[in-house]
């Protein structure tokens, strides 16, 4: 079974963290690469002892300006 998910990258000092929004799971790697390789395999073991719902409610993501 293939299920695509939501992931968000952020480089963290010297990591590349990837987080998983459908599920908040989370990895890293010292590269882009590397932390969508770890988080792959995180999310499926993540599933391993969590069930999967058939169906995601769609994620929208946006940016907005805020004034500061």
């Amino acid at each position: 079974m293939s299920v695509k998910f939501t992931v968000v990258i952020q480089k963290e000092e010297n990591w590349y963290v990837a987080k998983c929004l459908e599920n908040n799971v989370a990895s890293q790697g010292k590269t882009i690469e590397e932390s969508m390789e770890n988080l792959s395999e995180a999310i499926s073991l993540y599933y391993e002892d969590n069930d999967i719902e058939n169906k995601f409610e769609p994620v929208f993501i946006t940016t907005m300006e805020v004034a500061i």
